[in-house]
């Protein structure tokens, strides 16, 4: 019984496979009469068919708009606003038109000469190769429409009659829905000569002429219409021979919409003219390469398949509907999924309704995460930066791969068999690249293991491509690390010549202190006594200078320091510099040569801070310059600066670096014969830069060079100039309040300690 049962189900499968063939090679049997038809619709006759097919609505629609010019009802204007331009604005260059009054036969429009007026009225036309009369009744109603030409067969003058009235009907709704208003008692006539003709088809020809002609002749669409309704019926008629009824196999049971979707794609969508596409190559012998070589067979084998699938998937489609007709309702429910999803829809609704608040914040999340990945990807889009030269190289594969993808599709029958080879060339491509990008990772990674290892002087080099960027920035980061490695041990050393230097000038007076204080205690001569007592003062007040310029370099440097604006004549400030050390200038033996502006030079500044800045840098001239040399000291007044330079001949060879000459305890006699603290270039350089300006000592062999540059701050009103003066004053009373607490506090701890 199974057995039977078998092989009624296979005959069901040879029956419908027996159709298939017998309806290919049917629609196949017309290839001959379609051969023949392309070749005479795509003469130039079959050309001005389809073109003055498609001229018809045109026409149509000028008839409104050309009584329109003639009646005025209507503003030209208005008209243009209302309906924008119209495909015969471009049409009628290339023909003659006019409208007749159907009583006198006068001219309305008087847009043409009388001769062309008379060629456009003549009975029948030999001088226009198309022609079309429009005739109105007196109550708007078109009567009849005529068509003839010198290129036109009769059978042809008549399908563009029928073409013409079709088109006339359609834009009837001009005189029913708009202010234009409707022809009348008139005849409008239009007239195309060939020469005109010729360049209307040039411009009009449309693309895939013909396969849109091949797909509206009668040899193609009846015959596929014929085989398709015969393919429809024996599907829906072959499950009543229960032999045949193939029905009930599982390559039917599909939901209902999976069927609905293949057929629409077929016989609705573009994809219904593949066919005509594929009969139209086989005809004109460019479905394959060398089929005027022994192809033709395997043309004709590849149209013979593509017929198969495609009524297959027709008979398919309508067996897989047929079980409505079995199923009945049930149909509907199991073999929908649009119900399906709907009861599932519902089956979650009615589960979630006792926990609505739980589902409001479901949906809620799920929608603040997608605005929030819609944002950031909005983000990322508007801060992408296409001058990084990893976006562009991104950015250039794309559009590559794009204009790849976008002519491979175009190639569209062998577009697989590229699609294929570019995939595998692209395969190597991007293993290839994987490769490289692999190898100059590891040259990046052996390069920052290196630098790990604090291999600070070993160069960073080689070309790693994509990574360029990040071996620029670990080139910057081995360059930074030198350089606090560099200062880091300048500051050591700095540290340890600041302990030897401080040592040595506080232990030397000190010292003097002490020893002539033990002479001055056995001593009796007065004369003695007197000369140990100067020395003690002398010593004493060196050590008490020396200590307040430790103080004040220390302030200088942690920026403790109160400024006391005020408005200072810079050149009247450094002459008196000049003249309070005169004494020394003179017995150091130099020439001081001046240059500076005759006029005053008013400026924001702290006058005591810039006078300590003179008067430093003239006393270490008179101490290290050479006697009887001169000394130039000039002023320039600049748009936003002045520029005060320092020049002499020093008496000591220069050899110091002048990057650390003006830090603390430095001094340009490394055997510290001469009295200082080494502190007078590095105060100096400290209320330079605390005022905004900049102190550089340069050398060139025996000259040395100072520089100070102090720019011009905007002097406040004098109401600012109060208001600044005032919170100076609190802020050196509380700072005073502050000490006398803090000494208070210091007092009371050592007396609870005591």
């Amino acid at each position: 019984m199974g057995t039977k049962l078998k092989n009624s189900r296979n005959l069901g499968f040879i029956a419908a496979a027996i159709l298939l063939v017998l309806c290919s090679l049917g629609m196949m049997s017309r290839y001959g009469a379609m051969s023949r038809y392309l070749d005479n619709s795509m003469n130039n006759e079959g050309q001005y068919l389809e073109v003055l097919d498609g001229m018809s609505d045109d026409l149509a629609e000028a008839n409104y708009f050309l009584y329109n010019d003639y009646s005025g009802e209507t503003d030209p204007g208005d008209v243009l606003e209302e309906y924008g331009q119209r495909p015969f604005d471009l049409t009628k260059r290339y023909m003659d038109y006019e409208i007749f009054d159907n009583d006198t036969g006068k001219a309305l429009l008087n847009r043409t000469s009388e001769s062309t007026q008379n060629h456009l009225k003549e009975e029948s036309s030999d001088y226009y190769a198309f022609r079309v009369k429009y005739s109105f009744s007196e109550n708007g109603i078109l009567a009849g429409i005529e068509v003839d030409g010198n290129v036109l067969q009769p059978e042809d003058e008549y399908l563009l009659e029928s073409y013409f009235l079709n088109a006339s009907d359609n834009v009837y709704e001009y005189s029913m829905i708009s202010d234009i208003s409707t022809p009348s008692d008139v005849t409008i006539i239009y007239g195309i000569t060939q020469t005109n003709l010729d360049a209307y088809c040039d411009m009009e020809r449309p693309d895939g002429l013909e396969v849109y002609s091949l797909e509206r002749s009668t040899y193609y669409y009846d015959t596929w219409e014929v085989i398709c309704l015969i393919i429809i019926i024996a599907a829906l008629l072959m499950p009543l021979w229960k032999k045949l009824d193939i029905s009930e196999r599982k390559i039917f049971n599909v939901p209902f919409e999976v069927p609905l979707v293949i057929l629409f794609l077929l016989f609705i969508t573009d994809f219904r003219r593949l066919p005509v596409q594929i009969i139209w190559l086989t005809l004109s012998g460019t479905l394959l390469p060398g089929m005027g070589h022994g192809m033709v067979l395997v043309a004709m084998a590849l149209n013979f398949l593509m017929w198969v699938v495609y009524y297959g998937f027709l008979f398919w489609g309508i067996t897989c509907f047929r079980a409505v007709i079995r199923m009945r309702g049930a149909y509907w429910h199991e073999r929908t999924l649009t119900v399906r999803l709907f009861r599932r829809i519902a089956r979650r609704y009615h589960e979630r309704r006792a926990d609505r608040k739980k589902a409001k914040k479901e949906r809620e999340g799920i929608i603040k995460k997608i605005k929030r990945f819609a944002a950031k990807q909005y983000d990322d889009l508007q801060h992408l930066d296409f001058q990084d030269k990893t976006n562009r190289t991104i950015l250039k594969v794309v559009l590559i791969n794009f204009a790849i993808l976008f002519v491979v599709c175009g190639l569209w029958l062998y577009g697989w068999i590229a699609l294929v080879i570019y995939s595998v060339i692209l395969f190597l491509f991007l293993r290839r690249y994987t490769k490289d990008l692999q190898e100059k990772y590891k040259l990046l990674l052996k390069s920052t293991n290196q630098l790990a290892e604090g291999h600070l002087d070993v160069p960073i080099e080689g070309d790693i491509g994509l990574f360029n960027p990040i071996q620029d920035e670990l080139k910057k980061i081995q360059k930074g690390f030198k350089k606090a490695v560099d200062e880091e041990v300048k500051n050591e050393r700095m540290k340890t010549e600041l302990v030897t230097n401080v040592s040595h000038d506080l232990r030397t007076p000190l010292t003097a202190i002490i020893t002539y204080t033990d002479l001055l205690k056995n001593e009796k001569d007065e004369e003695k006594r007197k000369e140990y007592i100067d020395v003690l003062e002398r010593k004493s007040l060196r050590l008490k200078v020396l200590i307040e310029d430790l103080f004040e370099i220390s302030k200088a440097a942690s920026k403790n320091v109160v400024m006391h604006y005020m408005k200072v004549d810079i050149v009247d400030l450094i002459k008196q510099a000049g003249l309070e050390n005169d004494s020394k200038i003179r017995d150091a033996n130099l020439d001081f040569r001046w240059k500076l502006p005759e006029h005053k030079l008013v400026m924001w500044l702290d006058s005591q801070k810039t006078y300590r800045i003179f008067e430093n840098l003239i006393v270490n001239i008179t101490k290290y310059a050479m006697p009887h040399t001169r000394v130039y000291i000039e002023m320039h007044d600049r748009e936003n600066e002045v520029h005060i330079s320092m020049k002499n001949v020093s008496a000591a060879e220069l050899n110091f670096d002048t990057e650390e000459i003006t830090d603390r305890f430095v001094r340009g006699d490394s055997s510290r014969n001469t009295e200082g603290s080494g502190l007078g270039l590095a105060i100096a350089k400290s209320f330079v830069e605390l005022q905004h300006g900049t102190l550089k000592i340069s050398t060139e062999a025996d000259l040395f060079k100072a520089d100070i540059t102090l720019p011009k701050l905007e002097i406040p009103s004098e109401e600012e100039q109060v208001r600044e003066a005032m919170e100076e004053s609190e802020a050196e009373l509380n700072t005073n309040t502050q000490k006398s607490e803090n000494a208070a506090a210091d007092r009371k701890e050592n007396q609870t300690s005591l």
